[in-house]
């Protein structure tokens, strides 16, 4: 059962380039899984036992492929909703030959809740989500309570939350969220230091360019 109805996105009708179209079409069956049945262990998804960290909203996936081709050793299983981003991140998976990637099409909060196994995953990360800046658009933000609980449930023994932002009060608004979270304890005392394995993103661009303050959340599991 969903946690909430009210989604953190609104779809639009994106372009997708001739190159995003081919790479969607042709190496959808090869990367993408279905987001419509309940995973019962990442090793069905990857063939292997490695680490597998979630990502949600991973934009053109940039980063994503970036990570996945510097930790071989890393599965890395992204989320998305926009095909242009899908079409993107295959390319560059294409593109790296690249073999830990797998790519779940839909929203986040319904396959958190239904579809991935729990206590699994080594870590979950969101870099950059849609701020919602208006007031009234707060309640569609993805680090919400109850929300939340999913990624404590869907996280194994340490596992973690990373969580990256550009503006400010959503930053405050994740860190009190995250920090009401049961079961997740934050590494830093408020917002954490900068973690440098990170690749920069093309949102973390434009919020630089507009001297938006950089701000990134660590949460780990508490096990017992």
């Amino acid at each position: 059962m969903e946690v909430r109805g009210i989604k953190s996105y609104v779809l639009r009708s994106g372009r997708m380039s001739d190159a995003q179209k081919r790479s969607y079409q042709n190496l959808s069956p090869l990367f993408c899984i279905s987001a419509d049945k309940p995973v019962a262990d990442y090793k069905t998804v990857f063939g292997n036992d490695n680490p597998v960290i979630l990502e949600i909203g991973f934009g053109a996936g940039s980063a994503t492929a970036e990570l996945a081709e510097k930790n071989p050793g890393i599965n890395y299983l992204g989320i998305e909703v926009f095909k242009a981003g899908i079409g993107r991140l295959l390319w560059e998976i294409e593109k790296r030959n690249i073999k830990n990637i797998k790519i779940m099409e839909g929203d986040a909060v319904g396959i958190f809740c239904n579809i991935l196994p729990k206590e699994k995953a080594y870590g979950i990360h969101i870099f950059f989500p849609d701020p919602w800046p208006k007031k009234r658009h707060h309640k569609r933000r993805l680090v919400t309570r109850p929300f939340t609980d999913e990624f404590r449930k869907c996280l194994g023994p340490d596992g973690y939350v990373y969580m990256v932002t550009d503006w400010q009060d959503y930053a405050d608004w994740a860190l009190a969220e995250l920090s009401a979270t049961q079961g997740l304890v934050n590494k830093y005392e408020g917002f954490a230091a900068a973690q440098e394995w990170r690749p920069q993103t093309r949102f973390e661009t434009k919020g630089l360019d507009r001297n938006h303050k950089i701000c990134e959340l660590y949460f780990v599991r508490e096990n017992g």
